[in-house]
């Protein structure tokens, strides 16, 4: 083989392939700054935990994660082996692993000979699944997806090719080390004459380099480009839970939320570029599983086609062809799907390369609210009501601490109180959730620490206006609390709701205020195990299923607490639904969708559905959007007569000595 030839061409197809990342890459510029650089001991973990380690790809029961694992880690080694092949073939008889001494060849040539096998094998399941029974959508299919399986087959069979040819006439050392390409070249090269082989071997060795370098320059346009910016989207993952969202600067000429691809950060892009389209942020979305126009995964596919159809005119500072969102067609996201979000996150919690879907979300809904003025029509009574009267009824603030005269509560004073119950809007104004509101007064009472509420100075959190994208009335009402806050020297506070929780917890933090903010369940669980709360045992209320909130599971890790807290009281572990802890399925309420109406199967119902195979007496909840959502679903199943829900406070309360 000609040196000149295999370096001019393995040459020009690196630079090839130099030159399309290059495109590729500059538009991820495009996006604005966002520092994803800190703390680089921690993202160097992540890597080797979630990427090297393929954490979410063998989890949450993924069949064929497994199968992935075995060809992620066969594709390291044989990046291996075909830099070698391609250094090789730029300078042969200079660069080879067979200079190396026999000790550390012959190693080698066995683990790349077993992760060539595996690799064929992986890519033989990989083509029989998708044949047989496919991911359920139709890109497990396309021709995209089959090139880059054939490639890597043929990759293979020219590997094994290769090195039978060389094994066959005498000149592989580690020809002992090679049982697969040793067999290949007894069964297929046994009785091939000399000058044959040698051209058999030119063969196989051109296959390789072609088939190699194809697949090297297919990559940057095809779907598998996640093979390039996998890896480093997992070393730019957020160090902490996405619970939150960036804050807003209003200042006159300031454009809000994203409307145009170049608005979103360059993290937000680089998702776009690094998404698998392994569909499991589609097999968690509780809108997809639903029947909604919500998929997950086609809108992080539309802004990665939005930023390579519209990404070079807005570098030449021309005017985008394709709209980001509502032109109704690829490259472009549908009104009726940003609203379609619970804001759940269980897309989050699945997605294999750490892309961030909900953030992408809420930012277009900002786009629709604060700049375009355009969203479902039920949320302008809402939006009207949260300004107006900071609740979302719009019932008169001083409605609020109506629910304490059927307890014994005290009013937070400054300096004297120690605790804040931040009560919200369900727990002082919805009639069912002011039940919970007792219960948990009750259990502080019974416990003797020190604690009030603000009563009608209490305003909303704001949870359901920022998921909405309402952040000029979101920040408003923070700024407000924070002053609240700060005025009455609150330093603790103790929240029935999740999203009370969450929002205070970590929304609030930007605010650069320090408060101790602690779900009613973790708080509970703590005066149990430090004994200031007695319990006289209950009677065990039936099948007891329990319930994980979203907004107290997958955004603040919550789990043990409450599943500790019903042992301890009914001295039974409750019953888990089949989906549960960090794969729970969502009620269908967070992210503002308590407040507008549902078409097809309500969400709600179908995780009712889940709840009753489980036969349960009680359906145990810690939230009261939760609540609602179960109750109402188990009236339009006729099965309230039988089921109960009950807050983990009530059930807490009814055990108290």
């Amino acid at each position: 083989m000609s040196f000149n030839i295999s370096t001019i061409v393995f040459a020009a197809a690196i630079a090839l392939f130099c030159w399309s990342c290059y495109r590729r890459f500059r538009l991820v510029f495009l996006g604005r700054k966002e520092n994803r650089s800190n703390d680089i001991v921690m993202r160097l973990r992540n890597v080797l935990y979630y990427a090297f380690g393929q954490r979410c790809t063998v989890s949450h029961g993924y069949r064929f994660g497994w199968n992935h694992l075995v060809l992620f880690w066969s594709f390291m080694i044989l990046l291996i082996a075909n830099t070698e092949f391609l250094l090789e073939g730029m300078f042969p008889d200079s660069i080879s692993f067979s200079l190396l001494p026999a000790g550390v060849y012959h190693p080698l040539a066995v683990l790349i000979e077993v992760a060539s096998v595996l690799a064929l094998l992986a890519v033989c399941i990989a083509i029989f699944r998708r044949l047989t029974f496919p991911p359920p959508y139709i890109e497990a299919r396309s021709k995209d997806a089959f090139i880059i399986i054939g490639l890597i087959a043929l990759l293979m069979v020219a590997f094994f090719g290769l090195h039978a040819g060389e094994i066959a006439l005498g000149i592989e050392d580690a020809a002992s080390y090679m049982p697969v390409s040793t067999f290949v070249a007894s069964t297929f090269f046994s009785n091939v004459q000399t000058e044959n082989l040698t051209g058999y071997v030119d063969v196989f060795w051109w296959l390789h380099a072609i088939v190699l370098m194809g697949f090297l320059n297919y990559l940057p346009y095809s779907k598998h480009m996640h093979i390039l910016t996998g890896i480093p989207n997992v070393f730019f993952r957020s160090l902490t839970k996405v619970n939150t969202q960036p804050r807003e600067e209003f200042k006159k000429g300031n454009t809000f939320g994203v409307g145009q691809v170049n608005q979103f950060t360059w993290k937000g892009l680089f998702d776009s570029y690094s998404c698998t389209e392994c569909g499991r942020c589609s097999d968690n979305c509780p809108a997809t599983f639903t029947g909604k126009t919500l998929n997950p995964r086609l809108v992080i596919h539309d802004i990665k086609v939005n930023l390579l159809e519209n990404g070079t005119l807005i570098t030449n500072k021309k005017e985008p062809v394709l709209p980001l969102i509502g032109a109704g067609k690829e490259g472009s996201v549908a009104e009726e799907v940003l609203w379609a979000c619970t804001t759940c996150g269980a897309c989050m919690e699945v997605c294999p390369v750490s892309i961030e879907h909900v953030p992408r979300i809420v930012e277009m809904r900002r786009k629709l609210v604060e700049m375009d003025a355009k969203f479902p029509e039920e949320l302008l009574s809402l939006f009207e009501n949260m300004e107006q009267r900071s609740n979302p009824w719009g019932i008169v603030p001083g409605d609020r601490a109506k629910w304490a005269v059927e307890a014994d509560v005290k009013t937070f004073e400054s300096g004297k109180t120690e605790y804040l119950f931040y009560v919200g809007c369900f727990g002082a104004f919805d009639a069912r959730s002011r039940k919970v509101s007792i219960a948990i007064s009750k259990i502080l009472n019974a416990s003797g620490i020190s604690w009030g509420i603000l009563g009608k100075d209490e305003l909303c959190c704001g949870d359901s206006l920022r998921r909405l994208g309402n952040e000029f009335v979101f920040d408003h009402m923070a700024l407000e609390n924070i002053r609240i806050f700060k005025e009455k020297g609150i330093k603790k506070i103790i929240t029935q709701c999740p999203h009370c929780y969450n929002t205070l917890k970590n929304d609030y933090h930007q605010y650069g205020i320090d408060i101790e903010v602690s779900h009613q369940t973790e708080f509970i669980n703590e005066l149990i195990k430090s004994g200031k709360l007695k319990l006289n045992g209950a009677k065990y209320p039936g099948n007891l299923v329990f319930h994980d909130s979203c907004y107290l599971g997958r955004y603040n890790g919550t789990y043990e607490a409450p599943r500790n807290i019903i042992a301890s009281v009914t001295g039974k572990a409750p019953i888990d639904m089949e989906r549960h802890n960090d794969m729970s399925f969502c009620g269908g309420a967070g992210g503002g969708r308590m407040w507008m109406a549902e078409s097809g199967k309500r969400i709600n119902a179908a995780r009712v559905d889940e709840a009753m195979t489980k036969d349960p007496r009680t359906i145990c909840v810690c939230c009261p959007y939760c609540m609602t959502m179960f109750e109402d679903g188990l009236k339009a199943k006729k099965a309230d007569d039988r089921v109960q829900v009950l807050d983990l406070a009530e059930i807490v309360s009814g055990a108290l000595k």
